[in-house]
Protein backbone atom coordinates (compact mmCIF):
# COMPACT_ATOMS: atom_id res chain seq x y z
CA UNK A 1 0.00 0.00 0.00
CA UNK A 2 1.51 3.22 -1.32
CA UNK A 3 2.62 5.59 1.43
CA UNK A 4 3.69 9.73 1.65
CA UNK A 5 6.69 8.92 3.97
CA UNK A 6 8.76 6.27 5.39
CA UNK A 7 10.73 6.68 8.88
CA UNK A 8 13.62 4.51 8.34
CA UNK A 9 14.85 3.83 12.13
CA UNK A 10 12.49 3.82 14.93
CA UNK A 11 14.33 4.84 18.11
CA UNK A 12 14.84 8.58 19.29
CA UNK A 13 15.72 10.10 16.01
CA UNK A 14 12.75 8.52 14.16
CA UNK A 15 9.67 7.87 16.53
CA UNK A 16 9.10 11.92 17.14
CA UNK A 17 9.61 12.36 13.07
CA UNK A 18 6.62 9.85 12.50
CA UNK A 19 4.41 11.08 15.06
CA UNK A 20 4.54 14.56 13.90
CA UNK A 21 4.25 13.80 10.45
CA UNK A 22 0.86 11.09 11.55
CA UNK A 23 -0.23 14.19 13.89
CA UNK A 24 -0.28 16.22 10.36
CA UNK A 25 -2.09 14.12 8.12
CA UNK A 26 0.59 12.61 6.50
CA UNK A 27 0.47 8.53 5.52
CA UNK A 28 3.45 7.64 7.10
CA UNK A 29 4.82 3.88 7.42
CA UNK A 30 7.84 2.99 9.83
CA UNK A 31 10.88 0.53 8.73
CA UNK A 32 13.71 -0.41 10.87
CA UNK A 33 16.45 -2.85 9.85
CA UNK A 34 15.95 -4.54 13.16
CA UNK A 35 12.24 -6.16 13.40
CA UNK A 36 11.88 -6.12 17.30
CA UNK A 37 11.19 -2.07 17.47
CA UNK A 38 8.75 -2.86 14.63
CA UNK A 39 6.64 -5.72 16.60
CA UNK A 40 7.38 -3.37 19.75
CA UNK A 41 5.32 -0.63 17.82
CA UNK A 42 2.62 -2.82 16.36
CA UNK A 43 1.53 -4.16 19.04
CA UNK A 44 1.30 -0.72 20.69
CA UNK A 45 4.46 -0.51 23.02
CA UNK A 46 7.02 2.08 22.84
CA UNK A 47 10.24 0.02 21.82
CA UNK A 48 12.90 2.10 23.71
CA UNK A 49 12.86 4.47 26.85
CA UNK A 50 11.09 7.75 25.80
CA UNK A 51 10.56 9.70 23.79
CA UNK A 52 6.93 8.80 23.52
CA UNK A 53 4.55 7.49 26.10
CA UNK A 54 2.47 4.33 24.98
CA UNK A 55 -1.08 6.18 25.05
CA UNK A 56 0.67 8.47 21.94
CA UNK A 57 1.94 5.72 20.17
CA UNK A 58 -1.54 3.90 20.19
CA UNK A 59 -2.81 7.78 18.82
CA UNK A 60 0.07 7.29 16.48
CA UNK A 61 -1.32 4.08 15.23
CA UNK A 62 -4.82 5.11 15.12
CA UNK A 63 -4.09 7.69 12.89
CA UNK A 64 -3.00 5.43 10.33
CA UNK A 65 0.72 5.18 11.06
CA UNK A 66 2.01 1.73 10.11
CA UNK A 67 5.03 0.07 11.24
CA UNK A 68 6.89 -3.02 9.05
CA UNK A 69 9.61 -4.86 8.60
CA UNK A 70 9.14 -5.17 5.08
CA UNK A 71 11.65 -3.55 2.86
CA UNK A 72 9.28 -3.50 -0.20
CA UNK A 73 7.20 -0.94 1.21
CA UNK A 74 10.36 1.57 1.05
CA UNK A 75 9.61 1.32 -2.80
CA UNK A 76 6.14 3.08 -2.73
CA UNK A 77 6.55 6.11 -1.11
CA UNK A 78 7.44 9.51 -1.94
CA UNK A 79 9.73 10.82 1.29
CA UNK A 80 11.77 8.65 2.99
CA UNK A 81 14.14 9.87 5.91
CA UNK A 82 16.70 8.04 7.56
CA UNK A 83 16.71 8.28 11.90
CA UNK A 84 19.14 5.45 11.99
CA UNK A 85 21.07 6.25 15.55
CA UNK A 86 24.94 7.19 14.92
CA UNK A 87 26.48 6.54 18.51
CA UNK A 88 30.31 7.00 19.14
CA UNK A 89 32.62 4.41 18.28
CA UNK A 90 36.10 2.97 20.19
CA UNK A 91 37.66 5.79 18.16
CA UNK A 92 35.51 8.68 19.51
CA UNK A 93 33.88 9.13 15.59
CA UNK A 94 30.56 8.42 14.69
CA UNK A 95 29.73 4.78 13.96
CA UNK A 96 27.58 4.86 10.79
CA UNK A 97 26.93 1.48 10.50
CA UNK A 98 23.05 1.66 11.28
CA UNK A 99 22.46 4.75 8.65
CA UNK A 100 24.60 2.64 5.74
CA UNK A 101 22.46 -0.46 6.97
CA UNK A 102 19.48 1.68 6.36
CA UNK A 103 20.12 3.52 2.97
CA UNK A 104 21.32 0.05 1.64
CA UNK A 105 17.87 -1.37 2.12
CA UNK A 106 16.51 2.01 0.77
CA UNK A 107 18.74 1.55 -2.68
CA UNK A 108 17.46 -1.29 -3.23
CA UNK A 109 14.12 -0.09 -3.76
CA UNK A 110 14.77 3.81 -4.52
CA UNK A 111 12.30 5.10 -7.01
CA UNK A 112 13.09 8.08 -9.09
CA UNK A 113 11.55 11.67 -8.23
CA UNK A 114 11.52 10.26 -4.48
CA UNK A 115 12.83 12.31 -1.45
CA UNK A 116 15.58 11.37 0.35
CA UNK A 117 16.28 12.86 3.78
CA UNK A 118 18.88 12.41 6.50
CA UNK A 119 18.54 13.48 9.82
CA UNK A 120 20.96 11.26 11.97
CA UNK A 121 23.91 13.20 13.26
CA UNK A 122 26.96 12.84 11.07
CA UNK A 123 30.24 14.27 10.19
CA UNK A 124 29.75 16.59 7.45
CA UNK A 125 30.48 15.23 3.63
CA UNK A 126 28.42 12.43 4.23
CA UNK A 127 24.88 13.12 2.46
CA UNK A 128 27.07 13.82 -0.70
CA UNK A 129 29.65 11.54 -0.09
CA UNK A 130 28.98 8.06 1.62
CA UNK A 131 25.31 8.22 1.58
CA UNK A 132 24.64 9.64 -1.93
CA UNK A 133 27.05 6.90 -3.65
CA UNK A 134 25.46 3.88 -1.64
CA UNK A 135 22.23 5.03 -2.75
CA UNK A 136 23.09 5.79 -6.30
CA UNK A 137 25.19 2.54 -6.61
CA UNK A 138 22.21 0.68 -5.06
CA UNK A 139 19.56 2.03 -7.27
CA UNK A 140 21.30 3.12 -10.48
CA UNK A 141 19.55 6.25 -9.71
CA UNK A 142 21.50 9.49 -9.77
CA UNK A 143 21.02 12.06 -7.09
CA UNK A 144 19.83 15.62 -8.32
CA UNK A 145 18.66 14.22 -11.02
CA UNK A 146 16.75 11.37 -10.82
CA UNK A 147 15.76 11.46 -7.29
CA UNK A 148 16.37 14.40 -4.25
CA UNK A 149 18.81 14.12 -1.38
CA UNK A 150 19.00 16.44 1.04
CA UNK A 151 20.30 16.89 4.76
CA UNK A 152 18.10 18.10 8.04
CA UNK A 153 19.61 17.75 11.29
CA UNK A 154 17.55 16.28 14.05
CA UNK A 155 16.30 19.23 16.75
CA UNK A 156 14.28 17.48 19.43
CA UNK A 157 13.74 18.39 23.05
CA UNK A 158 12.48 15.18 24.86
CA UNK A 159 9.16 16.39 27.11
CA UNK A 160 9.04 19.90 26.39
CA UNK A 161 6.38 21.54 26.86
CA UNK A 162 7.16 24.90 24.95
CA UNK A 163 9.78 23.47 22.34
CA UNK A 164 7.06 20.53 19.96
CA UNK A 165 7.81 19.91 16.44
CA UNK A 166 5.92 22.54 14.71
CA UNK A 167 7.60 25.19 16.34
CA UNK A 168 10.86 24.28 16.12
CA UNK A 169 12.49 25.92 13.02
CA UNK A 170 14.07 22.89 10.31
CA UNK A 171 16.95 23.48 8.98
CA UNK A 172 17.79 21.79 5.33
CA UNK A 173 20.59 21.53 2.93
CA UNK A 174 19.79 19.52 -0.35
CA UNK A 175 22.60 18.84 -2.95
CA UNK A 176 21.23 21.23 -5.47
CA UNK A 177 19.07 23.99 -5.41
CA UNK A 178 15.76 21.49 -6.34
CA UNK A 179 16.45 19.13 -3.61
CA UNK A 180 16.55 22.16 -1.22
CA UNK A 181 13.05 23.05 -2.31
CA UNK A 182 11.54 19.28 -2.41
CA UNK A 183 12.73 19.22 1.35
CA UNK A 184 11.52 22.25 2.05
CA UNK A 185 8.26 21.24 0.71
CA UNK A 186 7.97 18.17 2.78
CA UNK A 187 9.20 19.86 6.13
CA UNK A 188 6.81 22.61 5.54
CA UNK A 189 3.98 20.24 6.16
CA UNK A 190 5.32 19.67 9.66
CA UNK A 191 6.83 22.80 10.96
CA UNK A 192 6.00 26.25 11.14
CA UNK A 193 9.44 27.77 9.68
CA UNK A 194 12.00 26.04 7.52
CA UNK A 195 15.38 27.07 6.97
CA UNK A 196 17.59 26.96 4.14
CA UNK A 197 21.27 26.32 4.53
CA UNK A 198 23.68 26.46 1.82
CA UNK A 199 24.26 23.14 1.00
CA UNK A 200 24.32 19.45 2.98
CA UNK A 201 27.82 20.00 4.62
CA UNK A 202 26.67 23.50 6.30
CA UNK A 203 23.49 21.54 7.50
CA UNK A 204 25.41 18.74 8.83
CA UNK A 205 27.76 20.95 10.11
CA UNK A 206 24.88 23.21 11.94
CA UNK A 207 24.60 19.50 13.94
CA UNK A 208 27.79 19.49 14.69
CA UNK A 209 27.96 22.96 16.62
CA UNK A 210 24.85 22.63 18.26
CA UNK A 211 25.58 19.45 20.51
CA UNK A 212 29.01 21.14 21.12
CA UNK A 213 27.69 24.44 21.86
CA UNK A 214 25.71 22.34 24.71
CA UNK A 215 28.24 20.15 25.92
CA UNK A 216 31.01 22.99 25.94
CA UNK A 217 28.98 25.39 27.90
CA UNK A 218 27.96 22.41 30.02
CA UNK A 219 31.71 22.20 31.02
CA UNK A 220 31.82 25.57 31.47
CA UNK A 221 29.94 25.77 34.35
CA UNK A 222 30.51 22.31 35.94
CA UNK A 223 33.64 23.78 36.21
CA UNK A 224 32.28 26.53 37.96
CA UNK A 225 30.81 24.29 40.48
CA UNK A 226 33.71 22.83 41.76
CA UNK A 227 35.52 26.54 41.94
CA UNK A 228 32.65 28.27 43.37
CA UNK A 229 32.86 25.15 45.98
CA UNK A 230 36.21 25.53 46.97
CA UNK A 231 35.47 29.13 47.30
CA UNK A 232 32.64 29.23 49.08
CA UNK A 233 30.47 30.96 46.87
CA UNK A 234 26.81 30.19 45.66
CA UNK A 235 27.07 29.67 42.05
CA UNK A 236 23.21 29.24 41.70
CA UNK A 237 22.91 32.91 42.89
CA UNK A 238 25.96 33.73 40.53
CA UNK A 239 23.60 32.31 37.93
CA UNK A 240 20.77 33.89 38.83
CA UNK A 241 22.07 37.50 38.52
CA UNK A 242 24.14 36.43 35.65
CA UNK A 243 21.05 35.84 33.73
CA UNK A 244 19.51 38.84 33.88
CA UNK A 245 21.98 40.14 30.88
CA UNK A 246 20.11 40.50 27.78
CA UNK A 247 23.32 40.28 25.86
CA UNK A 248 26.07 37.76 25.30
CA UNK A 249 24.93 35.47 28.21
CA UNK A 250 23.11 32.13 28.28
CA UNK A 251 22.43 30.40 31.11
CA UNK A 252 23.86 27.19 31.78
CA UNK A 253 23.69 24.93 35.02
CA UNK A 254 25.59 22.24 36.58
CA UNK A 255 25.05 18.64 37.00
CA UNK A 256 26.18 15.27 38.08
CA UNK A 257 27.22 14.73 34.24
CA UNK A 258 25.64 14.95 30.67
CA UNK A 259 23.23 12.78 29.46
CA UNK A 260 21.12 12.58 26.42
CA UNK A 261 21.54 11.30 22.72
CA UNK A 262 23.25 13.90 21.33
CA UNK A 263 27.06 12.88 21.62
CA UNK A 264 29.87 15.45 21.71
CA UNK A 265 32.23 15.12 18.89
CA UNK A 266 35.69 16.26 18.72
CA UNK A 267 37.20 14.42 15.85
CA UNK A 268 35.62 14.70 12.44
CA UNK A 269 36.87 11.96 10.14
CA UNK A 270 40.65 12.80 9.07
CA UNK A 271 40.19 16.60 9.84
CA UNK A 272 41.82 18.10 13.17
CA UNK A 273 39.92 17.27 16.39
CA UNK A 274 38.15 20.25 18.44
CA UNK A 275 40.27 21.01 20.98
CA UNK A 276 37.82 22.80 23.35
CA UNK A 277 35.28 19.82 22.81
CA UNK A 278 37.83 17.27 23.60
CA UNK A 279 38.70 19.12 26.77
CA UNK A 280 35.10 19.79 27.65
CA UNK A 281 34.00 15.92 27.49
CA UNK A 282 36.67 15.38 29.82
CA UNK A 283 35.51 18.04 32.05
CA UNK A 284 32.06 16.55 31.89
CA UNK A 285 33.47 13.04 32.40
CA UNK A 286 34.87 13.87 35.64
CA UNK A 287 31.65 15.00 37.20
CA UNK A 288 30.17 11.80 38.01
CA UNK A 289 33.72 11.15 40.35
CA UNK A 290 33.28 14.81 41.66
CA UNK A 291 29.84 14.04 42.83
CA UNK A 292 31.36 10.85 44.79
CA UNK A 293 34.03 12.65 46.37
CA UNK A 294 31.46 15.45 47.55
CA UNK A 295 29.41 12.67 48.70
CA UNK A 296 31.84 10.73 50.59
CA UNK A 297 33.45 14.29 52.19
CA UNK A 298 29.74 15.15 53.48
CA UNK A 299 29.52 11.94 55.13
CA UNK A 300 32.68 12.21 57.19
CA UNK A 301 32.36 15.67 58.22
CA UNK A 302 28.83 14.01 59.59
CA UNK A 303 31.05 11.35 61.54
CA UNK A 304 30.34 8.75 59.01
CA UNK A 305 32.43 6.86 56.09
CA UNK A 306 30.98 6.32 52.65
CA UNK A 307 31.70 2.36 53.66
CA UNK A 308 28.41 0.64 55.07
CA UNK A 309 26.48 4.25 54.50
CA UNK A 310 22.94 3.77 52.95
CA UNK A 311 22.86 5.78 50.20
CA UNK A 312 19.28 6.96 48.52
CA UNK A 313 20.14 8.61 44.66
CA UNK A 314 16.79 10.09 43.41
CA UNK A 315 15.94 10.22 39.76
CA UNK A 316 18.78 7.69 37.48
CA UNK A 317 17.22 9.40 34.24
CA UNK A 318 19.05 11.76 31.74
CA UNK A 319 16.54 14.19 31.75
CA UNK A 320 13.37 15.49 34.16
CA UNK A 321 10.04 13.66 34.11
CA UNK A 322 10.59 10.94 31.55
CA UNK A 323 11.92 7.48 31.77
CA UNK A 324 15.37 7.57 29.24
CA UNK A 325 18.28 7.03 30.87
CA UNK A 326 20.66 7.05 28.06
CA UNK A 327 24.00 8.42 29.41
CA UNK A 328 22.78 9.26 32.77
CA UNK A 329 25.77 9.28 35.63
CA UNK A 330 23.80 7.75 37.64
CA UNK A 331 25.09 4.33 36.49
CA UNK A 332 28.85 5.99 37.24
CA UNK A 333 27.92 7.46 40.36
CA UNK A 334 26.25 4.23 42.07
CA UNK A 335 29.34 2.07 40.86
CA UNK A 336 31.87 4.17 42.41
CA UNK A 337 29.66 4.56 45.53
CA UNK A 338 29.36 0.58 45.54
CA UNK A 339 32.75 0.46 45.29
CA UNK A 340 33.37 2.31 48.83
CA UNK A 341 31.57 0.22 50.15
CA UNK A 342 28.12 2.07 50.44
CA UNK A 343 24.16 0.39 50.32
CA UNK A 344 23.19 1.96 47.49
CA UNK A 345 19.70 2.52 46.86
CA UNK A 346 16.98 4.48 44.23
CA UNK A 347 14.06 6.18 43.76
CA UNK A 348 12.86 7.52 40.45
CA UNK A 349 9.05 7.52 39.97
CA UNK A 350 9.60 6.78 35.84
CA UNK A 351 12.49 3.94 36.35
CA UNK A 352 10.96 0.40 37.86
CA UNK A 353 13.50 -1.44 37.65
CA UNK A 354 17.84 -0.62 37.80
CA UNK A 355 20.30 -3.19 37.29
CA UNK A 356 23.75 -2.22 38.12
CA UNK A 357 26.90 -4.51 37.00
CA UNK A 358 24.01 -6.65 36.52
CA UNK A 359 23.02 -6.37 39.68
CA UNK A 360 19.35 -5.36 41.10
CA UNK A 361 19.47 -1.93 42.52
CA UNK A 362 16.45 -1.88 45.73
CA UNK A 363 14.27 0.86 44.50
CA UNK A 364 12.53 2.47 47.39
CA UNK A 365 8.77 2.26 47.63
CA UNK A 366 8.65 4.97 50.10
CA UNK A 367 10.25 8.32 49.17
CA UNK A 368 10.19 10.40 52.19
CA UNK A 369 10.55 6.76 54.32
CA UNK A 370 13.78 5.91 52.75
CA UNK A 371 14.99 9.39 52.70
CA UNK A 372 14.41 9.31 56.46
CA UNK A 373 15.85 5.93 56.61
CA UNK A 374 19.08 6.47 54.42
CA UNK A 375 22.58 7.87 55.42
CA UNK A 376 22.99 10.36 52.30
CA UNK A 377 20.05 11.14 50.10
CA UNK A 378 21.59 12.82 46.56
CA UNK A 379 19.30 14.26 43.87
CA UNK A 380 20.41 13.61 40.34
CA UNK A 381 17.71 14.59 38.81
CA UNK A 382 14.46 16.93 39.73
CA UNK A 383 11.42 14.76 38.71
CA UNK A 384 8.58 17.56 39.06
CA UNK A 385 7.14 14.90 41.21
CA UNK A 386 9.30 15.92 44.20
CA UNK A 387 8.26 17.88 47.13
CA UNK A 388 11.66 19.01 47.77
CA UNK A 389 10.85 21.32 50.68
CA UNK A 390 9.19 17.82 52.68
CA UNK A 391 12.33 15.81 51.48
CA UNK A 392 14.62 18.19 53.27
CA UNK A 393 12.93 18.19 56.18
CA UNK A 394 12.79 14.41 56.06
CA UNK A 395 16.32 13.48 54.48
CA UNK A 396 19.15 13.41 57.36
CA UNK A 397 21.41 14.83 54.81
CA UNK A 398 20.68 15.82 51.64
CA UNK A 399 23.26 16.39 48.24
CA UNK A 400 21.51 18.47 45.64
CA UNK A 401 23.35 18.18 42.42
CA UNK A 402 20.91 20.19 40.28
CA UNK A 403 20.42 23.32 42.63
CA UNK A 404 16.43 22.58 42.62
CA UNK A 405 16.07 22.62 46.56
CA UNK A 406 15.48 25.86 48.59
CA UNK A 407 18.77 28.00 49.87
CA UNK A 408 19.92 26.34 52.44
CA UNK A 409 17.40 23.24 52.23
CA UNK A 410 20.51 20.97 51.25
CA UNK A 411 24.36 20.94 50.26
CA UNK A 412 24.51 22.05 46.34
CA UNK A 413 27.03 21.11 44.22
Amino acid sequence: MPADLAVIGLGHHGLPLAQAATAAGVDTIGYDTDPRPVAELAAGRSPVDGPLTVPEIRRMLAGGFRPTADPAELGRVRTAVLCAPTPLGPDRALDLTAVTDAARALAARLRPHTTVLLESPVPPGTTEGPLRELLETGSGLRAGRDFHLAYSPGRLDPGSRTHGFAGTPKVIGGLTPACTEAAAAFYGRLTDKVVRARGPREAETVKLLETNFRHVNIALVNEMAVLCHELGVDLWDVIRCAETKPFGFQAFRPGPGVGGHGVPVDTVGAHRPLRLVELAGQVNERMPRYVVQRAATLLNEHGKSARGARILLLGITYKPDLPDRQGSPADEIARRLMDLGAAVSYHDPHVPDWRVRELPVPRADSLYEAAAHADLTVLLQHHRTYDLQGLSVKAQLLLDTRGATPGGAAHRL
